[in-house]
């Protein structure tokens, strides 16, 4: 068994869900691996990682509308916000997704379904540079 790590950098332009499904499948094909396992790590507290539909658009507004709602900004309800209105409101909606994955790699591919895709979600308003960890295992 062979191992690899890589960090991928995400500009984000601020709160919405950007698909970094490209970058992943881009460095796992690099690795020539015909089973193994391939794992995501998002260094962060306030953006989060999500496998969802990558086809009809409307799906990661829906996402969004509803995280508005769930957790919506300057809630009364929180004591922490230091770094503004969404501050805290980033760090539940980072608790209530995922900030790790992992993925099969399956006769040379990453076994994401038919109308799967990878994401980062950022929580925040302001833009930020997001880094997420990929780690592979596999031969």
């Amino acid at each position: 068994m062979l191992q690899f790590t890589q960090e991928i950098s995400v500009n984000t332009q601020g709160r919405n869900i950007y698909d970094i499904t490209p970058q992943v499948l881009s460095w796992t094909k690099q690795l020539n691996f015909s089973t193994g396992l391939l794992t995501l790590y998002i260094q962060h507290t306030s953006a989060s990682l999500m496998i969802n539909e990558n086809y009809d658009s409307d799906v990661l507004v829906d996402m969004q509308a509803f995280f508005n709602r769930l957790v919506p900004d300057g809630d009364d309800l929180f004591i922490h916000t230091i770094e503004g209105p969404d501050d805290m409101p980033a760090h539940v909606r980072s608790a209530l997704t995922q900030t790790s994955m992992s993925i099969p790699i399956s006769d040379g591919k990453v076994a994401l379904g038919q109308w799967q895709g990878i994401f980062l979600f950022e929580h925040r308003h302001v833009p930020a540079t997001r880094r997420v960890i990929l780690h592979a295992l596999g031969d």
